[in-house]
């Protein structure tokens, strides 16, 4: 998907400064344990499908449309599975825009839809286990939280304050 009308318009402002923007992403777990993941064709890494909250959109409402447009794949949220930030979440695009993300990630189910890259942000689109996961090229982020996204009992994940 192109740059949105209010991130063109901040962009027009400030050029490639830093900006800080709230996010989210879908952490979708099948029936046989595997997780979905989009290999992104900004960063050419696999990582969990998801993007920016526009402005005045509530965060699950976020989730649901990027769920449907990275990946063709209808989805009700079911719970927060963790709040990250920091500096695994700062993103350098191509055209050199900065930008440091603060993502909540949703679990979800699947719903409808027929699973393909959908808008051009996915070059694929897939279901990995717990081990072809962590082989995979993962943004760093993604490597992170892989162990707690597999693990359906553990809590929200949050970095702790120190």
């Amino acid at each position: 998907m192109p740059i949105s009308p209010y991130l063109k318009s901040l962009r027009s402002k400030l050029g490639p400064d830093l900006l800080v923007l709230p996010a989210v992403s879908l952490c979708l777990i099948d029936a046989q344990s595997q997780i979905l993941l989009m290999h992104s064709s900004d960063s050419h890494r696999w990582n969990l499908p998801g993007g920016a909250i526009e402005p005045l959109e509530h965060p699950a409402i976020s989730a649901i449309r990027e769920m449907r447009e990275e990946t063709g794949l209808d989805v009700v949220i079911t719970g927060i599975r963790a709040v990250y930030g920091g500096p695994e979440m700062h993103v350098e695009y191509p055209n050199g825009g900065l930008v440091s993300y603060v993502t909540t990630i949703f679990s979800c189910r699947a719903t409808g839809g027929h699973l393909h890259p959908e808008d051009g942000e996915a070059l694929d689109v897939g279901y990995f286990a717990q081990s072809e996961a962590e082989n995979l090229d993962l943004a760093p982020w993604t490597r992170t939280l892989l162990p707690i996204l597999f693990n359906p009992d553990a809590p929200p994940y949050f970095s702790p304050a120190e």
